[in-house]
């Protein structure tokens, strides 16, 4: 199985409705995607750091699942969207799991 973990940095405009609805969009994902085990998304809790204020982390069955989520049209909208909003940073990493 593949892990991705994906943060994102908005900028000081993005509301927090806004927020709400990026993780909303990512939360539908999981009905538009075969391959998904797991998908997780949510505000960022730490006290320690709120640079990155929305956290995705999906698990896949396997790499050609993850290949696939990142060319399906409702991942893309979902990425225009964050795009649209301010989003000034991300960072995305995927490791192998048991």
């Amino acid at each position: 199985m593949i892990n991705r973990t994906v943060l994102l940095k908005f900028s000081d405009k993005t509301t927090e409705e806004q927020l709400n609805e990026v993780i909303k969009r990512f939360k539908a994902l999981k009905g538009y995607l075969d391959g998904i085990v797991d998908l997780q998304a949510g505000r960022n809790i730490s006290p320690r750091n709120q640079e990155y204020q929305v956290i995705l982390n999906v698990r896949f069955q396997n790499q050609t699942a993850l290949e696939a989520y990142s060319i399906n049209a409702e991942h893309k909208a979902v990425a225009s969207y964050i795009n649209e909003i301010g989003k000034v940073d991300s960072i995305g990493v995927d490791i192998e799991v048991d």
